[in-house]
């Protein structure tokens, strides 16, 4: 698989990761917390791979910042935590700092 698909895998992974947690309440729901533990554990290896041929600032900007705007629309969408209008400009900029990193990086074979 390319690295920016292995990329975008362990971004989702994180992403989904990162919503059993909240689902668990403080590993309340320990099925919750478990499952987001299996899955953080495949997101890094999957991320592991990744950072062999994409550079790690490169990788590791894109990584969190593709999550943090999936969280967030996830937040939005689904556990009814609204942003403010600045937090959309801030998450917009974040956005604008990935495509731009994603455009000017070659990748290694």
């Amino acid at each position: 698989m390319n690295a920016w698909g292995l990329l975008a895998i362990s971004i989702v992974a994180e992403v989904t990761a990162t919503t059993l947690l909240t689902k668990s309440e403080g590993f309340g729901k320990p099925v919750y917390g478990v499952a987001a533990l299996a899955i953080f554990a495949g997101c890094f290896w999957a991320l592991s791979q990744v950072l062999t041929r994409i550079p790690v600032g490169v990788a590791y900007a894109i990584w969190s910042g593709a999550g943090v705007v999936l969280i967030s629309l996830i937040g939005a969408i689904f556990l009814r935590q609204s942003p403010s209008m600045i937090q959309i400009l801030f998450i917009s900029l974040i956005v604008v700092g990935a495509v731009g990193l994603n455009l000017t990086t070659s990748v290694s074979q």
